[in-house]
């Protein structure tokens, strides 16, 4: 893997790079250990700016945990070893108020925002002379810090709205630069400072800006140290830090009208409308009444208001249900329950095992041995093991709550910042009476969106709350989406206005020629002496308020309704409820639903939205023989030709392990899987014959789980030894050695001295390794391999086991060359240990194979095949391995054995251009010789992205990701899933859709144009931030099929329909009376729309799920195109002149009536009216799919109450003075045939071809080897021997519930002393 490498080294094995397919990767040169001691002057001179010494670039994953490059694996980082405050960058010449976030040699500020330059005092002095604070700071704001001028804002008219407005894009970590040049460009002294100083100055944030009023917010990552002082909340509220209240609503008391009037004349109809109402209030201007605009108008935005106050209402419901979850904070010496809201900075809480963290917190104590504990990240960075975490010693015995209640001193910190792996303070503490100053680094931060695992307790202070901790610094404010048909009706309205100006040009001109040329004939008008000029410009405004009919007023409130009704639909699919958590689809953003039926790229997070991350022992290979816990029928164990074949139960297993010639194999096997780990067994008072197992990994859990189940129970762990039960007898394995596992071993091996006394080394990893490193007679090898490639091909995560006797002078010898290389000081200790291993892990006895099942989701491969049916492209991004993303990828069918990987795994710039360029060339080549592309999946990890994301090499991996049928992104950030959605989103013109579970996924889900949140086991935060939230991923497939092509389809002929009929009640003329002119719209043909949009069906939901073809209707844009307008506005403009001219030829001689009165004006315009109402009723009745109840009511009903209405109207308001298809039949489309099926329920013989099809694809895979197989195996690569000699589970817990440590004083300091 790419972590495994020098950073910025060039690969072994680079010519792989000239064949297409990479199948197997050359194994990196591993190179780590912790570098040699630095001293201050050192450190001094490699963070001066004059000395910018050139480093290499090192991954998101060495960054996280792995190894730090050439500073040694891990080392200042989480579980790594080495002193924390060490930089992990020995070499490197950057700035010291700068942390490493990306591995380009970006050096990215602890600010969120770069708008604030540094200056002597700031945090930049702070750290870079350790940690001194100087007494007197100067003071905040002032002139140099006021970056809020007006006319500093930039960006243009509109730029300059959206800020006052407070719409200013919010700081991501996605603005800050990739790449060296970007870092350098934007943050190296020299030439153009003084330019980028005046660029920063300019940079604007809605955060501190409040529609011109107050000063601006200093950002506090530009201040010195936080000072929190323990046990004294009134010195902390001094500080006037932010509450721990998080909002994620769109709205505020304050900025709610401002917001809301911007989106709605940020739609060119509302700024129309608005235009011509204001018109019709010039006297002598308007020749209709002057509120039969303005009227409508606000029940348009009034409509609009009430749905964007209800649905931000849900999104402040759904904040409250998180603020008001509980805590418990140590008030006097006992902790009391109170509500997150109320956790406050000094604050010391005391969270249990399974709850999350309430706030960034610093690790003080835990019941476990050292004050270690267990939390899992998934929230945060995807990552589903185990991380451990440990609080310093010297207080790590703060376990009672009278101790921590008189616990005094100070903790000075770092201001809130976005980096998530690193952190800098220090704790004062009284000692020997004096003070004592202890550093903390990462290892003690606890943050938001983690929980506690395994772990029965933890008391910590609190650091950073609300929207200062490291998870909110990193989530951006929720972003106002417009969907791509909206912005099709702006440019349509644009156009209608366009005609609308040409028309009021050429009535205006005409006007002028007339008065001109016949003013004689006309003098009963008195226009003999007009103003040529200002009569132009009076014709103009009065033609263009004649003529504003043409724009639908009704259109966007109409629009509006119908989405709403669309999210109700959606929310109220019982399909699409999962009752196994009573969890509803939740449609937050009604206003994105008709783009769910255009989506054309998915891009999906792994753990928690594929999978259950829950992992399963499914599956065993012992001597050549196969065992199951569940087998079907056709696959149980047969014999042919003499030969055992097929599956045999777990049954059978347990009768062998007692007289079966493989009984010692079987043995081994299982004490290996009982034995050769790092779970730590926990027991419970009040069930003490129930064990736990506290797994760093899931995968390992699950290997233990397997081991109980086949009757070897793991009972109990010491410093030194191992305990398991065997058929009620209790067996000790006294632990010798262990050499741990990392990325780059693949494996692990413990060192047993065995209950019969011999010394055995037991070892499992991944096939690659293992299999290499036997010993030549291994007579199961073949018949082991063959069973592997089984367990491949159904998506199993695979891990061999082997094991070997050594003699006690051969251990002899090696355990002092293991005890040479652990206490190597040189800095390259665990390359030394390396090399150790490698000696004693050779001539090994293969004694089989496991199958471990990371559960998918129900339903998870027939969904994404389905989608892939309808043309959708899956992109799979998680932050896990490679093997266990292509494991996944081949059980959920992402990828299949027919297809070809791409794999991309680079360590440096060069190295990733020349594979791209090399495997687009070849497709490129392929492609010309007309050899097929479909059958290509990318695997990329997240180094090689890193690179790929670069200005000048991002369209080049674009180019390349198109081609393949998927692509799977491992070892991701968050900020990398945001930037490779933005990638698409800005070279493509496709409709994106991105999902997730985690707060890891957040800032994806904000990127695509639509975020579908899974409510998971990693909490709501995904759920929140997201447009639609549902409970299980197979829900995408009726989400997409069924409701959103039915939203698209129905918004679509809304907006058609909504121009057709305004068109053909278009005239030239006052015609109709003013009221009902304004009723036309806003009564008497508002219901059809409404009805069709609702609930018209062109094809059925079974149909659109049994086809998925026709999802591409949609991706086309086959129901609104730009010749489908013109064609609707022309058939609208035809019928309107059918119908002028044919009345106009009726009332020619203004019809006489018998009393001798003639019908004039008034009666021409109301049957006319009737004959445009029946017309366009008519019209929609003709485009109806289905007739339901509802369209009766709307469609003859509209026509019925007009009947009703103006006859009743003629007489009353005089009184009270208040008024004085051959498309489709030459044409078809493909929903026609399909429509033609529903109709006549024509039989569909399909399923026939698809199961001729699965059997093909079956013989495929069964002809071809995989190559890649990834291994069940996920242990971090952290401390492993640190933690297992620290827990003695065979002594009890103490009164408050904390263990003790297992390991004696000095084994202890000599354990500190090697870590």
């Amino acid at each position: 893997m790419a972590s495994g490498g020098v950073p910025g080294g060039q690969r072994s094995g680079s010519h792989h790079q000239d064949l297409l397919l990479e199948l197997e990767e050359s194994q990196p040169t591993y190179s780590s250990g912790r570098p040699p001691p630095i001293n201050d002057d050192d450190l001094m001179r490699e963070y001066e700016e004059d000395h910018a010494y050139p480093r290499a670039s090192t991954s998101y994953d060495d960054f996280i945990g792995g190894r730090g490059g050439s500073s040694g694996r891990g080392a200042g980082l989480p579980g790594g070893p080495g002193p924390p405050s060490m930089s992990p960058y020995p070499q490197s010449g950057g700035h010291g108020a700068y942390s490493q976030t990306s591995g380009l040699n970006n050096y990215q500020r602890y600010s969120d925002l770069d708008d604030f330059p540094d200056d002597g005092q700031s945090a930049h002095d702070y750290y870079n002379s350790g940690g001194a604070v100087d007494d007197h700071p100067p003071p905040v704001g002032g002139k140099p810090r006021n970056r809020n001028s007006v006319m500093s804002m930039g960006g243009g008219l509109v730029g300059r709205a959206k800020n006052m407005l407070g719409m200013a894009p919010e700081y991501s970590e996605m603005d800050l630069p990739l790449t060296e040049a970007g870092a350098r460009t934007s943050d190296h002294p020299g030439a153009g400072a003084g330019d980028q100083a005046k660029g920063r100055e300019k940079r604007f944030s809605r955060g501190k800006f409040r529609f011109g009023f107050g000063r601006g917010k200093v950002d506090p990552s530009t201040l010195g140290p936080r000072i929190i002082y323990l046990n004294n909340p009134p010195a902390n509220s001094v500080g006037k830090y932010l509450d721990n209240h998080i909002s994620t609503a769109k709205y505020n008391a304050a900025t709610f009208l401002p917001k809301f009037l911007f989106e709605q004349f940020s739609k060119y109809a509302n700024l129309f409308f608005l235009f011509t109402a204001v018109l019709q209030q010039i006297p002598n201007i308007s020749p209709t009444n002057q509120f039969t605009t303005i009227g409508p108008l606000i029940v348009v935005l009034l409509v609009s208001a009430t749905k964007e106050l209800i649905e931000d209402y849900k999104r402040k419901t759904s904040d409250g249900s998180l603020n008001h979850s509980k805590a418990r904070i140590l008030k006097g010496s006992n902790f009391e329950p109170t509500k997150w809201v109320n956790v406050a900075v000094g604050d010391i809480v005391r969270v249990e095992s399974e709850e999350p963290f309430p706030a960034d917190l610093v690790l003080l104590a835990s019941s476990e041995p050292e004050g270690l504990c267990y939390i899992e990240t998934a929230n945060l960075d995807g990552e589903t093991n185990l991380k451990i975490k440990q609080a310093i010693p010297e207080t790590a015995n703060l376990v009672s709550p009278s101790e921590l209640s008189r616990l005094s001193g100070r903790l000075r910190s770092e201001q809130p910042n976005s980096s998530l792996y690193t952190y800098e303070a220090t704790l004062t503490m009284a000692a020997g009476g004096g003070e004592k100053e202890l550093p903390l680094a990462p290892d003690q931060l606890l943050l938001r969106g983690a929980t506690l695992r395994n772990t029965p307790w933890i008391h910590g202070i609190v650091v950073f709350t609300g929207h200062e901790t490291k998870l909110m610094r990193n989530a951006t404010a929720t972003p106002i989406k417009r969907t791509a048909v909206e912005r099709m009706v702006n440019i349509q309205i644009l156009m209608l206005v366009s005609i609308l100006v040409g028309l009021s040009l050429i009535s205006s001109i005409g006007d002028l020629i007339v008065r001109s040329t016949a003013s004689s004939k006309l003098q009963y008008l008195f226009i003999a002496n007009t103003n040529v000029g200002k009569q132009f410009i009076s014709d103009i405004f009065t033609y263009w308020v004649l003529y504003s009919n043409l724009v639908p007023i009704s259109l966007f409130v109409t629009i509006e309704i119908v989405k709403y009704y669309h999210a109700f639909l959606i929310n109220s699919d019982l399909d699409i409820y999962y009752d196994k958590t009573d969890t509803a689809a939740i449609c937050r953003t009604s206003s994105l639903v008709e783009e769910l039926g255009q989506i054309e790229f998915i891009f999906s997070d792994k753990t928690g939205t594929l999978t259950c991350n829950v992992m399963e022992f499914k599956q065993c290979s012992i001597g050549g023989i196969q065992y199951a816990d569940e087998i079907p029928e056709d696959r149980r164990a047969t014999v042919q030709d003499g030969m055992e074949v097929g599956l045999h139960d777990f049954n059978r297993l347990r009768e062998n392990s007692k007289t079966h010639p493989t009984k010692d194999a079987i043995h081994h096997f299982l004490a290996l899987l009982a034995t050769c780990h790092t779970v730590i067994p926990e027991r419970k008072d009040e069930k003490p014959g129930e064990i736990k197992y506290q797994a760093a990994s899931p995968d390992e859990g699950a290997l233990v789980e397997g081991a109980v189940l086949l009757g070897y129970k793991f009972t109990a762990r010491k410093p030194r030894s191992v305990i398991i039960t065997v058929d009620g007898q209790d067996y000790e394995y006294e632990l010798l050695a262990v050499c741990e596992f990392n990325s780059t071993r693949k494996r692990m091996s413990t060192i047993f001295r065995c209950p019969d006394g011999k010394i055995r080394c037991y070892c499992k990893g991944a096939d690659t390794v293992i299999l290499e490193r036997l010993a030549p007679d291994n007579p199961i090898v073949e018949a082991t391999l063959q069973h592997l490639e089984e367990y491949a091909s159904d998506g199993l995560r695979t891990l061999c086991l082997a094991m070997r006797e050594i003699p006690e002078q051969e251990y002899e010898q090696w355990s002092r060359i293991f005890e040479k290389a652990s206490t190597t000081v040189s800095g390259n200790r665990a390359e030394e240990l390396d090399k150790a291993a490698e000696v004693i892990e050779r001539n090994l006895y293969l004694l089989g194979a496991t199958a471990i099942e990371d559960r998918l989701q129900d339903g998870v491969p027939d969904t994404i095949h389905v989608l892939q049916q309808a043309g959708v492209k899956v992109w799979v991004l998680t932050g896990d391995r490679q093997e266990t993303a292509i494991n996944i990828g081949m059980s959920c069918k992402l990828i299949s054995e027919d297809m070809s990987l791409l794999i991309v795994n680079e360590e440096s710039l060069e190295a990733t251009r020349d594979n791209l360029s090399k495997k687009l060339n070849a497709i490129r080549g392929q492609k010309d010789g007309g050899i097929e592309l479909e059958t290509m999946a990318l695997v990329i990890d997240g180094r090689s992205l890193t690179y790929a994301l670069e200005k000048e090499m991002e369209k080049m991996f674009l180019d390349l990701a198109v081609m393949c049928k998927a692509v799977i992104c491992c070892r991701v950030s968050p900020l990398q899933k945001a930037l490779v959605v933005k990638l698409v989103k800005r070279h493509l013109k496709a409709i994106l859709l991105a999902v997730g579970d985690g707060a890891n996924d957040v800032s994806m889900i904000q990127a695509a144009h639509v975020g579908v949140g899974i409510s998971g086991v990693e909490g709501l935060q995904a759920a929140r931030s997201a447009d639609v939230a549902i409970g299980q991923f197979r829900y995408l497939r009726k989400l997409l099929l069924v409701h959103g092509a039915w939203s698209y389809q129905r918004i679509s002929k809304v907006i058609l329909y909504s121009f057709y009929k305004n068109i053909a009640f278009f005239s030239g003329e006052v015609i109709y009376e003013s009221w009902t002119l304004s009723f036309y719209n806003v009564f008497f043909t508002v219901f059809p729309p409404l009805v069709m949009g609702i609930f018209d069906q062109f094809i059925s939901a079974r149909l659109l799920d049994r086809y998925p073809q026709l999802y591409q209707l949609g991706q086309k844009g086959v129901f609104f195109k730009m010749h489908s307008f013109f064609s609707w506005i022309l058939n609208g403009f035809y019928h309107s002149l059918l119908l002028y001219f044919a009345s106009e030829f009726i009332w020619l001689w203004d019809l006489p009536q018998s009393d001798g009165k003639v019908a004039g004006h008034w009666v021409w315009g109301t049957a006319l009216y009737t004959a445009v109402l029946a017309t366009v009723l008519g019209k929609a009745a003709l485009v109806t799919n289905i007739w339901t109840k509802y369209t009766v009511l709307a469609i003859p009903g509209s026509m019925i109450i007009w009947m009703i209405f103006i006859p009743l109207y003629g007489t009353v308001a005089p009184k009270l003075g208040f008024s004085t298809d051959a498309k489709r039949m030459y044409f078809p489309q493909t929903y026609h045939h399909i429509q033609e099926i529903q109709k006549y329920n024509i039989q569909d013989y399909r399923p026939r071809m698809e199961q001729f099809q699965k059997a093909i694809r079956k013989v495929r895979q069964v002809q071809r080897m995989r190559k890649q197989r990834g291994y069940a195996f996920s242990q971090a690569d952290e401390s492993q021997t640190r933690m297992l000699q620290a827990y003695d589970t065979t002594k009890g817990r103490g009164k408050y519930g904390e263990m003790t440590s297992g390991r004696t004083k000095g084994a202890l300091g000599e354990g500190l002393r090697r870590v």
